[in-house]
């Protein structure tokens, strides 16, 4: 099947709409095995759960059809909300009903998983099973992103299905406007280009903001993922804010006993934690008025439809803002760019000292639980052959091997997303995921209710991180973490 990227339409949207006819154009090499190996599983039905998502909703519509077809084993994915899909996935596990035989595992939870042994090493499966070794499958294939779900062992235990860095994308319609640019110079005394320094950031919000307010627009000069109530705000805060101004793994210094407190050698509530926290409220002050209440969907919704200059966007939705005609009001406007940063952190970064910002996504495991798990990895395989993967970006814009940076509808597609695949390709080693921190779920939750606070007004910043601070350290000295 050929998807146009031309006369108004998309790539997400075309191959949405195919849906399960879209899995019989995909033609697959070694088809033959596919129909052997799964000749012995007459009757097994595997069933996942995952998070509705573009890149889910292509498994279920495509991938899953195909697989059936090939192999005669039925597969049923569960395509649910954020939580919901933790929810039952981590239920099932800990109670080992052996409900799911795959599961998603979003990045940032899955230390968590491996630490409590809840995940087949696939690796050691594959060696131990060498007739479900699948041609065509290949871990040596995977982008640097499969190495966060990767054991101590250096064995895999989940194929990435999705892939993401969270950028800073800018309206270049705005930031190419003649008018626009001859304001801002008479303003600032500079050219108007994407940001490389908060305050180059900072001054470019205040003068759309300013400058859309005097024209009658709603057009604001940023956007911020700051709910007021929900952990994408602590995600924005931690993930894509603190790093930029140095401060890296949450400011918990594993070094120093899991150290979360200044005096105790942490930096949650450092100096530069505390200027890092303000200058991202003070944006928020100039942002849309749904950013107190925007988590990641809500942030994209709001560039898509128009109402911000800039912002960091995460790059699942930066793909579709960028190219679907049919949920976006921005297509063909929207450039990419690295998070602006404080002087010297480049260098910090270069020199492997650090990261830019975060690295997203998920992989599908397999729960030792699980009662198929021989057919779960020809599932798990199934999901990272090449074949697919063509189709897979340009249906969901994501990239987990690097052998798809080599095709060439992805590389057109490239273009209309404003580098975004380029970027992850040669950039993606700035970014990181999230700290391999087991305990993040108990932390995250444990210092949630006071950095609400802090976005509500209720408590001030620097009292704010810190409680935060001393609160994080007792959560880890009750969870065994910290020893002193």
């Amino acid at each position: 099947m050929t998807i146009s990227l031309k006369a108004g339409a998309s790539a997400l949207a075309l191959a949405l709409a195919a849906q399960g006819a879209f899995a019989q154009d995909i033609q697959i090499e070694n088809a033959d095995w596919w129909q052997e190996a799964g000749a012995k599983f007459d009757g097994v039905t595997i069933r996942g759960v995952t998070e509705s998502t573009p890149p889910s909703n292509f498994v279920t519509d495509v991938i899953a059809p195909k697989f059936e077809e090939l192999t005669g084993i039925r597969v049923e994915i569960e395509t649910t909300s954020w939580d919901q899909m933790y929810d039952k996935a981590i239920k099932d596990m800990e109670a080992g009903t052996g409900i799911y035989d795959v599961v998603y595992i979003e990045q940032d939870i899955v230390y968590s998983y491996l630490s409590r042994d809840f995940l087949v090493d696939m690796t050691a499966a594959l060696e131990e099973n060498s007739d479900l070794q699948a041609p065509g499958y290949s871990e040596d294939n995977f982008t640097t992103f499969a190495d966060y779900f990767r054991g101590e062992n250096g064995d895999l235990f989940g194929v990435p299905m999705e892939a993401f860095i969270k950028i800073y994308l800018y309206r270049t319609d705005l930031f190419d406007d003649e008018e626009i640019r001859a304001a801002f110079q008479e303003q600032t005394g500079r050219e108007l280009e994407p940001a490389k320094t908060h305050e180059e950031y900072a001054e470019i919000a205040e003068f759309f903001t300013q400058y859309f307010q005097e024209q009658g627009e709603d057009i604001w000069g940023t956007t911020a993922q700051a709910h007021t109530g929900h952990p994408a705000s602590w995600y924005e805060y931690v993930e894509s804010i603190l790093p930029t101004f140095g401060v890296y793994n949450w400011g918990i210094n594993a070094d120093e006993d899991y150290a979360a407190t200044v005096e105790h050698g942490g930096e949650m509530n450092s100096d530069t934690a505390k200027e890092a926290l303000t200058w991202w409220l003070s944006m928020r002050d100039i942002a849309p008025p749904e950013s107190v209440q925007s988590t990641w969907t809500e942030v994209a919704t709001t560039f898509a439809a128009g109402r911000a200059a800039q912002g960091l966007v995460y790059g699942e939705n930066a793909a579709w803002i960028a190219s679907d005609e049919n949920q976006s009001r921005v297509v063909g406007n929207v450039g990419v760019a690295l998070p602006p940063v404080e002087d010297g952190v480049m260098e910090e970064i270069e020199a492997g000292n650090g990261y830019i910002g975060y690295y997203d996504g998920g992989a599908f495991g397999i729960p030792v639980s699980s009662n198929n798990h021989e057919a779960a990895l020809l599932f798990a395989q199934f999901l990272a052959l090449p074949d697919l993967q063509e189709e897979w970006a340009l249906a969901a814009p994501r990239i987990t091997l690097t052998s798809t940076y080599d095709s060439e509808r992805v590389q057109q597609l490239d273009e209309d997303l404003g580098g975004y695949f380029s970027m992850m390709r040669d950039d993606g080693a700035l970014f990181q995921g999230a700290p391999p921190y087991p305990f993040h779920a108990q932390v995250r939750e444990a210092v949630a209710p006071i950095f609400y606070s802090i976005l509500t007004g209720s408590t001030g910043v620097d009292e704010g991180l810190d409680q935060m601070a001393e609160r994080a350290e007792q959560e880890l000295t009750n969870l065994g973490y910290r020893t002193n």
